[in-house]
């Protein structure tokens, strides 16, 4: 019942949202816009309330922090390897390599996590809070790794990648979130009671709204081209990815809650933003379009095991 109770809602909302879209039952660009205004408002509001009120506590989240991000390293070496054995073109391997590391943290990871019993670990963290401490960085370094593994497969390490790298950047409200987050919380200062009901009140409404929108997503972008690529990247991403994330937590030495958090986060399904990213940088749409189809679907395998084996 653990599984069922944990990923059901998780995916029926995904479910729902492609219904919503596949019949038309909203318009076109309702969840999309939808997915905007949690991208630039309820996720930005949730990672900002979360650090500037737990950021003190980060240590506690250090060794799930560094586990993650030395699995991470290793997807994106094995998924450029996985790319060559496959002949993917050379221009299309950022794109390969992206959905095989690039996770949905936020709007698949972050609400199973929060589906789990809420637990303290070992450090006096919770197991929410130690995944925003988590989430957070690692949605920057994925923003600044897509941008560097999408270019460098289609021009030589240079001055021309200056711009579209910072653009990526600054243009990134969780990264600005997460920034002012921990500045706010360095200052020792409280959150004002208006403004933290404010900013709780729109991270509620980020979770849900953004299941919501990743269905809708699954229906606009586009499967196309060959299978077995998108396929490869899909299971890079939703089962090479977790093991490598239990190989990292092993030898950092996790206990099962952090362990459990660190492999639910690894098995995440391509984030559909990388869709929008690898247009923006001329990657491969149909390669993009697939991991994000496939990696769901495979996905569901990959949490399953881990929510009720760990």
């Amino acid at each position: 019942m653990l599984i069922l109770n944990t990923l059901a809602p998780v995916f029926l909302l995904i479910g729902i949202g492609a219904l919503l879209q596949r019949s038309k039952f909203v318009s076109e660009n309702f969840l999309r816009e939808a997915n905007r205004v949690t991208y630039w408002l309820g996720l930005p509001a949730l990672l900002f309330s979360q650090l500037a009120a737990s950021f003190h506590g980060a240590g506690g989240a250090t060794r799930m922090l560094g586990g993650m991000f030395f699995a991470t390293l290793a997807v994106i070496v094995i998924g450029w390897i996985v790319a060559r054995a496959l002949r993917v073109p050379g221009a299309a391997t950022g794109t390969f390599v992206q959905g095989a590391f690039r996770g949905n943290l936020a709007f698949v990871g972050l609400p199973i996590i929060y589906a789990l019993p809420e637990t303290p670990l070992p450090g006096g963290l919770s197991v929410r809070t130690a995944a925003i401490l988590t989430v957070a960085p690692m949605m920057v370094f994925y923003n600044v790794a897509g941008v560097v593994v999408l270019l460098l497969s289609q021009h030589t390490l240079g001055f021309q990648m200056v711009r579209p790298f910072l653009k990526q950047l600054v243009t990134t409200p969780p990264l600005v979130a997460t920034v002012a987050g921990i500045g706010f919380a360095l200052t020792g200062w409280p959150l004002p009671s208006a403004v933290d009901k404010t900013f709780t009140a729109l991270g509620e409404m980020a979770l849900p709204l953004g299941l919501l929108g990743v269905g809708g997503a699954l229906m606009t972008v586009k499967f196309g081209g060959t299978w077995p690529r998108p396929l490869a990247a899909a299971l890079v991403k939703t089962a090479v990815s977790p093991a490598l994330g239990w190989v990292a937590g092993r030898w950092l030495g996790l206990g099962a809650a952090e362990l459990k958090v660190l492999l639910i986060l690894m098995a995440a399904p391509t984030a559909v933003v990388s869709y929008t990213v690898a247009l923006e940088l001329k990657g491969d749409e149909a390669l993009a379009s697939g991991s994000i189809v496939l990696s769901v679907l495979t996905s569901i395998v990959a949490l399953a095991v881990i929510v009720g084996a760990f």
